[in-house]
């Protein structure tokens, strides 16, 4: 049986409800990664403990396992931060093909450092990651989980103007 939260809206039950379907109805909590997700893009990019505590009550888990999940994937914020995210890879391949010089070019064109939103609050430049996946396409950066491979300074600035 689903508990019928009122914090979570209509449309965030229902994808959860339909992550529910994907498994055994012991294993509720393997949606977890889907309602957190769900939750977090209609909390304008991040979770709250009362969004989280819905979650848990709602897949039928322990708040504690919740926040664990959140706080462990680097793809959930539990601040408030831009609406646009940016992840620059650091990793080695990234590394030695310039994300370094790609860090510092994304930090001085938007005036933030690593972690930090812009004060219009459109652009959060997440943490370093430390490997996105695409190491056959360094240096790369995900803009709002879109991948943008071998990237240049002026490739960058495309990318940054389009989201403004």
């Amino acid at each position: 049986m689903t508990v019928q939260s009122t914090t979570l809206s209509p449309h965030a039950r229902e994808i959860i409800d339909h992550a529910l379907k994907k498994y055994p109805p012991e294993k509720k909590r393997s949606a977890v990664l889907a309602a957190l997700h769900e939750v977090q893009h209609e909390n304008h990019g991040f979770l709250t403990q009362e969004l989280m505590d819905a979650v848990a009550e709602y897949l039928e888990m322990s708040p504690i396992a919740v926040y664990e999940v959140a706080s462990f994937y680097s793809m959930f914020e539990t601040k408030p931060v831009g609406h646009h995210s940016i992840s620059i890879c650091t990793n080695v391949s990234c590394m030695l093909n310039g994300s370094d010089a790609i860090v510092e070019h994304v930090e001085q064109t938007l005036g933030i450092k690593i972690g930090e939103s812009t004060t219009d609050g459109k652009i959060y430049l997440k943490r370093e990651e430390e490997c996105l996946a695409a190491c056959c396409g360094a240096p790369m950066m995900m803009v709002d989980h879109v991948y943008h491979e071998n990237l240049t300074a002026d490739k960058v600035d495309e990318i940054l103007a389009a989201l403004k």
